[in-house]
This record gives C-alpha cells, sequence and structure tokens, in this order.
C-alpha cells in the first residue's frame, strides 16, 4: 500500500468507510497515524473490526468501537482504549511499538486537536455538519488523493497523469493506462477509477500514476502537482454541490492551478482544440508549450481503425490521451497501437449483443444529456432508451442529434417529464421500466439498427448506480434469445 513517513504519530479522522476510506484508514494506520474513524452504516463499520489487531492498553484483542452512548472507559487514560495495528488482510508487517498506529471506530463529535479531517468523495461538504464541525476547530478537511500528493516524495520516481471534466474522464483515463501498458510502462489507474489509489501497491521507478479526479475529489485536494493534466470539457453537472455552474467550473479548473510552470496541461476545449501554448484558464499562468493537433480534424481517417473509440466524443477523449502520452515520451507508433487496441471499458458504449442483425449498446455511464448526445451521434438508425433520475428538465444538448433516432423509450422518475420533451420530435414509448423498454425496442428494431441505453440521468430512482443499470440492460438482452 502506498503510505507516508509523515503521517506517524499524527490524528486523523476519516468520516466514511466504503471503498477509498476504508483504503484510507489502512493506509494511515499502516504509516503510525491514530486514526478515529466513522460510518453511519453498521456494515461498514463490522468490515473495519475482523482485522487482526495486537492488544492496546487494558490487553483487549480488536480495535475498539465507542458507541454513541458512551465511550467503553480506559482506566488509565479515562477514554475509549484503542488497539495497535498489527497486520492488515492481505498484509504482513511486523508489530509496531506501544502506541503507534492506534485505531478507534467512533462518532466523530469532536474533531479538536485533530491534524486532518478526511472524508470520502461522496459526502456533501457543502451540506454535511462534519464540514462546520472541522471549521469550528480549525482541521482541515482533505480526500485519499490530498494524502497520495503527501505520499509522492517518499515514493520511488514517478510521473502522475491527472484527468478530469465532465464527461469522458473514465475513457481518457483507461485509454492513457492502456497506451503506457502497450509501451511497457508501469503504470496504475485510480481515483474515481478501478481499485482505491492508496490501497494499491507503490510503482517502482519510472511508473506513472493515471488518476481519474472528479470535481469533489479535486475540492478535497490541495497539493497534487501532475506531471500532465488533461481538462476535458465542462457541461453542467453536479449543482446540487455547488453554488453555481461557475463554481462547478471552477472546482475542475484547479487541477490545473495546482500545476506547476514547468508541467504540461492539455485542455480539450469545447471548439475542437488549442493553440501551441496552454494556459491556466482561471488564473493565465504560463505552461509548458504542447500542441499535438486538432481532434476534429486529425482523426476523421483514423478513428475507423479504433472500434472500442467511436463518435465525436471519442475523438476528443482520444486527442486528449495522445497529448498527454506524447507529454511523456510514448512514441507515435506506440500511441497509434493503444488506439488501435483499446477494448474500452463497461457501460460506456459497449456493445453488448448483436440479435437478428440489431445491435444493442450500453452506455448506462451517460448520466446526463451532455454525455448521452454523442452516443445519438455515432449512430445514424437508434432506438433510444432513456430516463432515470433526472439532474435537469430539459434534454437541450441531445435534440441536435435526434435526426438519428427512430423512437425514444423512456423510463424511470424521468419519463413522462422526458416523453413530453421529445414527442414533438421523435415517437414516444412510455415504457416505465428498462425491461419493457429493452423488450419494446427489440420488438421493433429493423436490421443494421441499434438499441442503445444512453439515459442522459442518474440511476439512483431505479438501480443502486450506473453499473447495475447496465447490469440490467445486459441481463434483458440476453433474455431476448
Amino acid at each position: 500500500m502506498i503510505t507516508s513517513p509523515a503521517w506517524a504519530g499524527k490524528r486523523y479522522a476519516v468520516l466514511g468507510l466504503a471503498r477509498s476510506g476504508a483504503a484510507t484508514v489502512r493506509a494511515l494506520v499502516a504509516a503510525g497515524a491514530k486514526v478515529v474513524a466513522w460510518d453511519s452504516d453498521e456494515a461498514k463499520r463490522d468490515a473495519i473490526k475482523p482485522l487482526p489487531f495486537r492488544g492496546g492498553v487494558g490487553g483487549g484483542g480488536s480495535l475498539t468501537e465507542t458507541s454513541a452512548r458512551g465511550p467503553h472507559p480506559n482506566p488509565v487514560l479515562g477514554e475509549a482504549a484503542p488497539s495497535s495495528f498489527r497486520s492488515m488482510r492481505g498484509i504482513d508487517r511486523p508489530e509496531t511499538p506501544e502506541g503507534e498506529g492506534l485505531l478507534t471506530i467512533a462518532p466523530l463529535d469532536d474533531l479538536t486537536g485533530f491534524d486532518a479531517l478526511v472524508v470520502s468523495p461522496g459526502v456533501p461538504i457543502n451540506t454535511h455538519p462534519i464540514a462546520a464541525k472541522a471549521r469550528a476547530a480549525g482541521v482541515p478537511i482533505i480526500g485519499d488523493i490530498e494524502l497520495f500528493a503527501e505520499a509522492r516524495s517518499a515514493l520511488p520516481p514517478h510521473k502522475v497523469v491527472g484527468i478530469t471534466g465532465t464527461n469522458g474522464k473514465s475513457t481518457t483515463t483507461a485509454l492513457v493506462h492502456h497506451m503506457l501498458q502497450t509501451a511497457g510502462v508501469p503504470s496504475l489507474m485510480g481515483g474515481n477509477i478501478g481499485a482505491p489509489i492508496l490501497g494499491e501497491r507503490p510503482l517502482p521507478e519510472g511508473g506513472v500514476y493515471v488518476l481519474e479526479l472528479s470535481s469533489y475529489q479535486i475540492d478535497l485536494t490541495f497539493s497534487l502537482d501532475c506531471d500532465v493534466a488533461v481538462l476535458l470539457n465542462v457541461t453542467p453537472d453536479h449543482l446540487d454541490r455547488y453554488e453555481g455552474f461557475e463554481a462547478y467550473r471552477a472546482s475542475k479548473l484547479r487541477l490545473l492551478d495546482m500545476q506547476s510552470s514547468e508541467h504540461v496541461a492539455v485542455v480539450a476545449s469545447e471548439d475542437n482544440g488549442v493553440g501551441p501554448a496552454v494556459r491556466s484558464m482561471t488564473t493565465g499562468a504560463e505552461l509548458t508549450q504542447w500542441f499535438g493537433g486538432n481532434y476534429a480534424t486529425d482523426f476523421a481517417a483514423e478513428q475507423s481503425e479504433w472500434p472500442a473509440l467511436q463518435g465525436p466524443h471519442n475523438a476528443q477523449n482520444a486527442w486528449s490521451a495522445r497529448v498527454a502520452c506524447l507529454a511523456l515520451d510514448l512514441s507515435h507508433d506506440v500511441i497509434d497501437a493503444g488506439l488501435r487496441t483499446y477494448t474500452g471499458l463497461p457501460h460506456r458504449m459497449e456493445r453488448v449483443g448483436t440479435y437478428d442483425g440489431v445491435t444493442f449498446v450500453d452506455d448506462s455511464k451517460a448520466t446526463n444529456p451532455e454525455s448521452a448526445a454523442p452516443a445519438l451521434a455515432a449512430f445514424p438508425r437508434v432506438h433510444w432508451i432513456v430516463g432515470g433520475k433526472a439532474k435537469g428538465d430539459d434534454l437541450d444538448a441531445c435534440l441536435p442529434h435526434l435526426g438519428n433516432v427512430i423512437a425514444a423509450y423512456t423510463i424511470g422518475e424521468a419519463g413522462p417529464v422526458f416523453a413530453r420533451v421529445l414527442a414533438p420530435h421523435v415517437a414516444v414509448h412510455e415504457a416505465g421500466t428498462l425491461a419493457e423498454a429493452v423488450r419494446l425496442a427489440a420488438a421493433a428494431a429493423q436490421r443494421g439498427e441499434v438499441v442503445l441505453l444512453s439515459p442522459a440521468a442518474a440511476s439512483f430512482d431505479q438501480f443502486t448506480d450506473y453499473a447495475a443499470r447496465g447490469r440490467a440492460f445486459r441481463e434483458a438482452v440476453e433474455g431476448l434469445r
């Protein structure tokens, strides 16, 4: 795992014990930090408990949990008696001296004296009461990416690529990682994709960490100086977490503002590329000159050779990945090979089957109209499954591509609203459920046409997440056989 000796002896509060939070606790405790952690989900708290701990003051053999009813008193200290870290699941390390690596599971009622509060990106720090407690106590609020940034000086010499934007982050991150792997360069993919970065083994010298970064993660990060920072696009999204679009946009741009002047920024702007001098879009500070071409024109002939990178949005993603990898000194031949052999990610323009000449495409990750629009543009004859928990009342970004849509099949909470928006333009069937939408679309589609799940909305009205929605789509399609 990735740790830093600078954390030893410090006190950290950790809120949220899902994957990234649990990895954060493991890394901090392994480094010798004193951690108090909490999650409102008892199952997540219980998942931490089975880790083997050495007996602490008072001799217990497991970590201490302090309940909301009050602490279990330590007869010496008059407080909850924690237990020392010895080893964690799958990780062997020697026993640490008494007093090091202490972990307590307890509600974070008082943050006085902590060096930092580490929160998971899903915690809404604009509204959660823990943020006010931290400010009152003068405790900085950070995330696991900031801890990674702090740990970099202790890692073997390496580079970091940070990738953000509203749409295309995951594909571009995976594509850069694939190109590095194609070149034989040691690399890890993390951040908002893959395994939590602090839970990974450090790369050897010359390795590259490729991080997908959401605005939520950037909000909790203050010292990540990316060797290459990629800003794909910024369109309205997640506005429930921000005062408005400009605040959301400013969050994305901070990735560039954290860079040193000698590092490279790749900005794929809405007008199809940037000039040879790339600047920080908020401060105007000059960054290293880098020009990789214009994706609107450079890739027109090549894109047909990239099976998993179809559509105008993937032209932008491919351009950005190509320029980032040129900045990492990869050759054009290796980059081109990576573009040809990239297989794509689940639920992002993923072809899940072809039956009777009809292709079924899972684009469940398209959770807003801006990310659904490129999928509509990629296919000439589409039966479009759309709907879910809407992030707005319109589908304006999709309207220019409705000429490709034969019929729309609306689902979920947004179904009635989207049906009214689309009815003047295309035939609409209010299917309600995903399974019914697949059944109706499959019955109507003709050979050579595409049934496309690209919902332009979040999944949380009917599914636990976009991946569960995509799996349900695949199951419904497979049920047609």
